[in-house]
């Protein structure tokens, strides 16, 4: 008995939880974890230096976003010229810049393929919808014919 006791009692030294028994185990789960200050430090500490940087990169792929959504349909050449670029941007696919589309959306969490498709759906949509209604005024505008 005592050296079933003694085993368990190294295992908890240890923090092997295998031999544990599952009473011991269960009663693992909530005992506090141990972290010293200088670890607890160090996490913040990345964590603080790295939020600029993606806010910057979240910043950026918003930007390119609104250029792509809201000058589509543009017609003067400096609303034109921020769509296309936003768009040459966004279809990239191969670029291993720190700030291209993949690269922003990987740090961000994003899934760029995801991103991507779902951006070009979106135009692909706004076009038939402003085809459909351009089709739909020439008709409206034509004179009708009598019938008689």
């Amino acid at each position: 008995m005592t050296e079933s006791f003694d085993r368990s009692a190294d295992a908890v030294r240890t923090g092997d939880r295998t031999s544990l028994t599952m009473d011991e185990r269960t009663g693992s789960l909530f005992q506090p974890d141990s972290l010293l200050v200088a670890q607890y430090f160090e996490s913040l500490r990345r964590k603080t230096l790295f939020e600029p940087e993606k806010r910057l990169m979240f910043a950026i792929l918003e930007d390119a976003i609104n250029c792509f959504q809201d000058n589509l349909l543009a017609q003067d050449v400096r609303s034109s010229r921020l769509f296309h670029e936003a768009e040459e941007w966004i279809v990239e696919a191969d670029s291993d810049g720190v700030f291209s589309f993949e690269s922003i959306c990987k740090v961000l969490g994003f899934s760029p393929r995801y991103v991507r498709q779902g951006l070009l759906r979106w135009k692909e949509k706004r076009l038939i919808r402003r085809r459909n209604s351009e089709a739909w005024e020439k008709i409206m505008k034509e004179p009708r014919r009598r019938t008689a």
